[in-house]
């Protein structure tokens, strides 16, 4: 029914305006773009991210991927999990409300740690625990310009972290929102269903959101912005039942939690006299909500938030910066209990200093000399690793691109990381070959080598947590409590992946853009959370209830079965991700974009450890949709298949399991007035209803509709 709603809505939209699109345009009608039927031409596309400086799409020495203004602010999803899920070789799962994770060319999980985030290129991965939280980005998404993704390693320039691969949100300067409008307003209001199989009917949730900006231009030096948003939004349903895997786990029925994220950001911008420009931004967003970790999930508590400051002068390829992000809050793990019998708390208190200094410079006419550094300093106040802290790390990188002729061009380069938590420097190079049969044709044959750091977590975490198991199958009690001790290891190496692709980015007739690229991945020293000490008929647990012999007696089944007595951090073995994806974006007209792609991720191979200790990404994914803009019409459809995935990294072995694949159907449609100052836009996301359970230990998504009108003045 509500599929059958929304095209209606497009119908009537579309018949309501057709006759008003062939006449002349007038103040109530915004002009369409200029030039008759031609499409803006895929090649002008600018991305920085690949090199860290401007370049064309289609000469980007990596696979990027390109989600512009008009995708974002057309597109139905209310975070960054829904915009980034229909790129080619991106894996996202949302576990919560407030939890999603994001991982390029490989399987994500929860705290999904390989995927560098920046916001006009801060970096806003969490080193504590070796992670992004989205909702602590305080941007509002009608300032963001673009989203750049690149979709494998980029050590070589951006450093540790940017294993998989980076997402850089860019924003609008103040003066680009000035022009365009001087203040906007935003709000929306939704519902969303919470029924689940075997659950019984519940009630529909709610969420809301608003975000305002105000921008402007003082003078020709002087532009700034403020802006300030709220997002709420009810706890998604638990799944129930019992987990479909050997052991059939019961769910565990907590209390689930919502979450509601405040923020506030503003921007000054003083373009210099000779050229260039000083920035100074900050601000501050909070949260609140679940995000679940290998021992369970944790109740994130209201009044947690990042602040952030940052400066920097940036001429032409010059930029200097410097930027702290300063993180503080507190959760309770809703599952885990410490030796006191009180929920595990989770009180964390970190700060991040940061410098850096990056140029371009030519050298004659063949070649474009790149290079840069940073030093970053890190102080962990964390409640689970109670020794305290700090971390040193810096890095430098050098990279030529060289035009050895009109068809031919060769980027190589490197970077040196150094950490003090790490004993010997981390070299990650890079070297690219681009094929250019045309100026608008590449293909790109790359090796790269890129690492993840071990996060202050994975060294040193030093927690008691009281676990629980039925024993009421072998004469015991249905609730034995035992001990069981989680610490870091101080002696875990980075994880390093090499990787090999093979790849072209086209243009056609300046319509279309074509992607195609074939990876192969090897990741050696992965950092996992494993069980590495078992209780034993010798060491049995204390006041256990049963003869200890039992234990050595369950030890032998097939499989074995055990009380783990300790989990810890450890570098195990290698694993290979080898991949295809295929993609085309195109404009049919001046008012239709169309895109489809296509991912093959391979079954991953490991060595020196069993598969079932890492998670395995699905073998298929398939998107396609289309992005309208008509005279006062917008719309946006998009289909998304992703096939079904392994999840083992919530708890132990007993919570581990498979997940069913699943198909989104999401779209929006909406309406300009008053000379396109208000947009009216209906969006919905998961319209065909499908119990959608993207990790297996994760929440239930449903139907979700919400109203949502902007207006700029």
């Amino acid at each position: 029914m509500t599929v059958r709603l929304f095209a209606l809505c497009l119908i009537a939209a579309l018949t309501a305006t057709s006759a008003r699109a062939q006449q002349p345009t007038s103040p109530a009608t915004p002009a369409p773009p200029s030039g008759g039927d031609d499409a803006v031409t895929y090649e002008e596309q600018v991305v920085v991210s690949a090199s860290r400086s401007e370049e064309q799409l289609v000469n980007a020495p990596a696979a990027v991927s390109l989600i512009t203004t008009e995708t974002i602010q057309n597109s139905p999803a209310t975070n960054v999990g829904d915009l980034l899920r229909a790129l080619p070789g991106v894996n996202v799962s949302q576990v919560s409300a407030r939890d999603v994770n994001i991982t390029s060319r490989g399987a994500t999980g929860t705290l999904s740690t390989s995927q560098l985030a920046l916001v006009d290129g801060r970096s806003v991965y969490l080193d504590f625990f070796g992670m992004v939280m989205w909702d602590l980005v305080p941007t509002n998404p009608s300032e963001i310009k673009q989203i750049e993704v690149i979709r494998g390693p980029a050590s070589a320039v951006w450093g540790a972290n940017a294993m998989t691969g980076v997402v850089n949100v860019i924003t609008r300067t103040p003066r680009e929102l000035a022009a365009r409008e001087r203040n906007s307003l935003t709000v929306g209001v939704g519902t969303f269903a919470r029924d689940t199989s075997g659950a019984g009917p519940k009630s529909a949730g709610s969420l809301f959101y608003v975000n305002g900006t105000h921008a402007a231009a003082v003078n020709d030096h002087w532009a700034y912005k403020i802006s300030a948003g709220y997002f709420a939004q009810d706890p998604l349903p638990r799944p129930v039942g019992v987990i479909p895997n050997t052991f059939k786990t019961p769910y565990p029925p907590y209390v689930n939690s919502g979450t509601a994220q405040p923020k506030f950001d503003a921007r000054a911008d003083y373009d210099l006299t000779g050229g260039g420009v000083v920035t100074v931004s900050g601000g501050v967003a909070g949260t609140e909500g679940m995000i679940h970790s290998g021992i369970g999930p944790f109740d994130i508590a209201s009044g947690s938030h990042m602040s952030y400051l940052t400066a920097r002068y940036q001429k032409a390829g010059r930029r200097v910066a410097a930027f702290t992000n300063l993180l503080n809050g507190n959760a309770d793990n809703l599952l885990a209990r410490g030796p006191n019998g009180l929920p595990l708390p989770l009180n964390f208190d970190t700060k991040t200093f940061d410098v850096e200094a990056t140029d371009v410079k030519a050298i004659g006419t063949r070649q474009a000399f790149s290079y840069g550094g940073n030093f970053r300093h890190n102080t962990f106040d964390i409640s689970i690793a109670p020794a305290g802290g700090n971390r040193n790390e810096g890095g430098g990188y050098l990279q030529d691109e060289i035009f050895l002729n009109d068809h031919v061009r060769w980027v190589v380069g490197g970077r040196f990381d150094k950490f003090s938590s790490i004993s010997d420097a981390v070299f990650s190079p890079r070297t690219t070959l681009l094929l250019k049969p045309a100026a608008d044709q590449t293909f790109r044959l790359s090796f790269n080598r890129a690492f993840r750091a071990p996060s202050y977590i994975n060294n040193n975490i030093n927690t008691t947590i009281l676990n629980e198991v039925n024993l009421r199958a072998l004469g015991g009690p249905a609730q034995y409590v035992f001990p069981l001790v989680a610490v870091g290891n101080p002696d875990l190496t980075q994880e390093t992946m090499t990787a090999y692709e093979v790849g072209y980015t086209g243009t056609i007739r300046n319509r279309a853009t074509l992607q195609a690229a074939v990876y192969w991945n090897h990741t050696e020293d992965g950092i996992f959370f494993t069980q590495t000490g078992s209780y034993t008929a010798a060491a049995p647990p204390p006041a256990f209830p049963l003869p200890p012999v039992l234990l050595s007696i369950l030890a032998g089944l097939t499989p074995p079965v055990v009380l783990p007595s300790r989990f810890s951090y450890r570098n195990l073995g290698a694993i290979d991700d080898k991949g295809i994806e295929l993609g085309v974006d195109a404009s049919v007209n001046r008012y239709l974009n169309v895109f489809t792609n296509y991912s093959y991720q391979f079954e991953p191979k490991v060595d020196g450890f069993p598969i079932s200790e890492t998670n395995l990404p699905p073998h298929h994914r398939l998107n396609a949709g289309f992005n309208l803009n008509y005279a006062r019409v917008i719309g946006n459809l998009s289909v998304n298949y992703t096939d079904e995935a392994y999840w083992q990294d919530v708890l132990d072995a007993r919570y581990a399991g498979m997940t069913d694949a699943y198909t989104l159907v999401n779209g929006a449609v909406g309406l300009r007035w008053a000379g396109g100052k208000v947009v009216t836009t209906l969006k919905g996301n998961n319209l065909a209803n499908q119990e959608v359970q993207q990790h297996i230990f994760g929440d239930i998504m449903r139907r979700q509709i919400v109203g949502e009108v902007r207006i700029g003045f």
